[in-house]
């Protein structure tokens, strides 16, 4: 009984000190709308295909190379990517180096002072401190990012590691979307690694070496980030204006109760919705968590896919071929509603095709879920499903 009661004042005081983490800090969480822009985009779906770009692009790289990951393994695919950049250090190329505490904190400390000996700046986002420690824990930069001499930039769902690449049995294939910017959006990129930067490390930059004058490319885009809250109602805003359509692939889906119920009110009004997540988990519970959601939206209508071929790690929206997002929130609440994201909004026709062509392809290697699949559920199911709705919101 004592373990007991041990259990729920730890609990509690966690559950507090979370809170009023977020109560003090609520006003510091900002979202960044950037303009409008033109650049040329290009699409990856692969891992292999999209670090021989990263890793070209990289040793061509004269001036600086500014990298932000959620994610950066110590493992046989991260090596060669310390070794380029140090070589690149030793050619005089500014080279700083961002990750999430949590999201990377497998990273030896004899690594990053080696990265250090060899001229690289490195600094880690988020590091849980005093007071409001479980606030700070819970909190995540989930951004990707790299730009190089201010030209060229990456953003989407891709971290560092085997697993990414495809090289993990476990998973198997990797499927996930990112984006290489040339033209005016890397300005955007530029800006908010940054912003990140100075915040990590309190550190002011002179920012005027890191913005070359760029020119205009043929894909309009606007870039949207957001440390906190300020998501959830501009999901809610697209999904209201849909039409015909309303795709979203995501490897987890856990949406707030508003978002959820615009997505109800968009089936009530005849839109088309399906949803495309992984049938494997990469995570304990977060599978179970989408179940009561996949009811309501089956039952209103909607179709629900699960990719088998792999995992699925894709975020991603597409709105009547009018709009398109590819970035780093997933659907979920903690995206939502406590990690820093950053996620490109794209308006051009024609690359929409192309992304809903690569959904295509992938729900043509995913299982259609039925209503009678989620009343079939095994009583260990319906268990891990009960768990996974209480802790939702911070899965």
């Amino acid at each position: 009984m004592l373990v007991f009661f041990v259990i729920v004042i730890i609990l509690a005081l966690i559950y507090l000190d979370d809170k009023l983490g977020r109560i003090v800090f609520q006003n510091k969480n900002k979202k960044i709308v950037y303009p409008r822009r033109q650049s040329d985009i290009s699409f990856f779906i692969n891992g292999t295909h999209l670090f021989s770009d990263y890793f070209a692009e990289i040793r061509q790289a004269k001036h600086h190379i500014h990298i932000l990951f959620y994610i950066i393994k110590n493992d046989e695919t991260s090596q060669p990517f310390f070794q380029l950049l140090k070589q690149k250090a030793k050619e005089g190329v500014q080279i700083r180096i961002l990750v999430d505490w949590v999201g990377s904190f497998g990273l030896p400390k004899s690594l990053i002072r080696s990265l250090k000996a060899s001229g690289i700046e490195f600094a880690y986002t988020y590091k849980p401190r005093f007071p409001f420690f479980f606030y700070w824990l819970n909190r995540r930069n989930h951004r990707k990012i790299t730009v190089i001499d201010g030209k060229i930039g990456y953003i989407g769902g891709f971290n560092i590691g085997r697993e990414y690449v495809g090289k993990d049995p476990n998973f198997g294939e990797w499927r996930d979307y990112h984006l290489k910017i040339t033209g005016e959006g890397v300005h955007d990129l530029q800006t908010q690694f940054l912003r990140d930067w100075e915040e990590a490390t309190n550190t002011a930059l002179d920012k005027s070496e890191y913005f070359p004058s760029l020119q205009a490319g043929a894909i309009a885009h606007q870039l949207f980030a957001k440390d906190g809250h300020a998501l959830e109602q501009q999901l809610i805003d697209v999904i209201d204006q849909a039409k015909k359509e309303i795709i979203i692939g995501s490897p987890y889906f856990i949406p707030s109760r508003s978002v959820m119920n615009a997505l109800l009110d968009a089936l009530r009004r005849g839109v088309n919705v399906t949803v495309l997540v992984p049938l494997k988990a990469d995570h304990l519970f977060v599978k179970e968590a989408a179940y009561p959601y996949f009811y309501r939206l089956l039952k209103a209508g909607a179709r629900i896919y699960r990719f088998y071929q792999g995992f699925y790690h894709a975020k991603t929206i597409v709105i009547d071929e009018q709009w398109c997002d590819i970035g780093t929130a997933n659907f979920d609440k903690r995206s939502l509603f406590f990690n820093s994201e950053i996620n490109c909004y794209i308006f051009d026709r024609g690359f929409i095709r192309e992304v809903k062509k690569a959904i295509e392809r992938d729900l043509a290697r995913s299982e259609q879920m039925t209503l009678d699949f989620w009343k079939k559920r095994t009583l260990w199911e319906r268990g891990k499903e009960s768990i996974s709705t209480l802790l939702s919101a911070w899965l």
